[in-house]
């Protein structure tokens, strides 16, 4: 770990970058500079290549949160009479739906509890019978808990019923391993602070190019228009509508660049599922359990029951672990009291083996008994 890195995050995102992603921030560009720009020209190129490796695809950056990026999606590629099927299982899917409904677009809200994966059948009945819905919606990795939903599935019948299909892979893409054509994917949106290990400062966008130039007009906003701006991006050599974030894309390239030498997307996927899969064998070992069971599980967080037992506090846990460098995440879901720990970023095996050694000290501290039965 570097010594200048007073923590470590164990959370979806921001996450803990290597030095050199940092470092990588310390020049400043012009947004007009060539120099600058081609560094964009090649992260559209990079990014394309990790999703892909069919012709017709392109991809769009946009400022602000991985949010940004979806209500520019949403707002943006749905025309004025089409209609939204959003499939929600957690609280990222149900953001989802409130962009739909500010935007005042027309939509079906398939909704689940956020432990329960998508009904395929009902998905599939809702296609069949409703001919006014024009683009699917769903978040692939639902970090409300961890979840992994079908996304390969769900985007074959959303293509065999003619549909477009919107994936948030927000919190996947880079880290698992996933291709656009085989997940017959029209849109695919995530973050430059998630599994490719940038910092935050944008969102972007990969899409079907023949679908995309037909949105033009689309959009609900000026600044969030996923049509101009790509446009302005691949006419222009990379130049940015508005003013763009210059450090945290030269960040976000160097982040590609460190992605590409680890070995690409598989071998960040196979560290993360070890991370994971360590992380839930010695917690078990404590007595603590995932809300999750292993089937529905992703490796990018890890929701975990608390402790049953009176004297655990989560504010003092958590302020006790960062006492220690390690940050990790409250829980999210409504139905049961859980913590979560994030897998992901610039985190190997061993700071899993002694993130777990921290927490056994911190429940000592803290009279929770260990190695008990908790919630089933």
């Amino acid at each position: 770990m570097d010594i200048d890195i007073p923590y470590l995050l164990l959370t979806p995102g921001p996450l803990t970058t290597t030095q050199s992603v940092r470092d990588a921030m310390r020049v400043d560009y012009s947004t007009w500079d060539v120099d600058y720009n081609q560094r964009v020209v090649e992260i559209r190129n990079r990014l394309v290549q990790l999703a892909t490796h069919s012709p017709g695809y392109t991809s769009v950056l946009m400022q602000g949160s991985g949010t940004f990026a979806v209500e520019a999606t949403i707002g943006s590629v749905i025309p004025p009479e089409g209609k939204l099927l959003v499939i929600s299982n957690g609280a990222y899917g149900k953001r989802i739906s409130q962009i739909t409904q500010r935007l005042n677009i027309a939509m079906h809200e398939l909704s689940y509890s956020e432990t329960e994966p998508p009904d395929l059948d009902q998905v599939r009945d809702i296609l069949e019978h409703d001919n006014s819905i024009t683009h699917v919606a769903m978040v692939h990795c639902e970090t409300t808990t961890g979840m992994l939903n079908p996304a390969a599935e769900v985007g074959k019948i959303v293509a065999d019923a003619g549909k477009d299909y919107i994936l948030d892979a927000m919190s996947s893409f880079g880290g698992i391993p996933l291709s656009m054509e085989t997940f017959h994917v029209d849109y695919l949106i995530s973050s430059a602070n998630k599994c490719v290990q940038g910092v935050p400062g944008f969102g972007f966008v990969i899409a079907r190019q023949n679908k995309l130039e037909r949105t033009q007009g689309f959009a609900r906003s000026l600044s969030l228009d996923l049509f101009d701006q790509w446009n302005e991006m691949e006419h222009q050599g990379g130049k940015w509508r508005y003013t763009s974030p210059t450090h945290v894309v030269c960040a976000f390239l160097q982040a590609l660049k460190e992605l590409e030498a680890e070995g690409g997307i598989a071998q960040r996927y196979a560290r993360y599922l070890e991370n994971q899969s360590l992380l839930v064998a010695r917690m078990q070992t404590l007595g603590l359990r995932t809300l999750l069971p292993r089937d529905l599980q992703s490796p990018i967080i890890t929701a975990f029951y608390y402790p049953d037992s009176t004297s655990f506090s989560f504010d003092q846990f958590y302020h006790e672990l960062k006492k220690r460098r390690y940050v990790i995440y409250p829980g999210k879901i409504s139905q049961a009291e859980t913590f979560r720990i994030g897998n992901i970023g610039n985190v190997v095996p061993a700071d899993m083996q002694d993130l777990v050694k921290q927490i056994s000290e911190v429940l000592a501290i803290m009279n929770v008994p260990m190695n008990t039965s908790t919630h089933e």
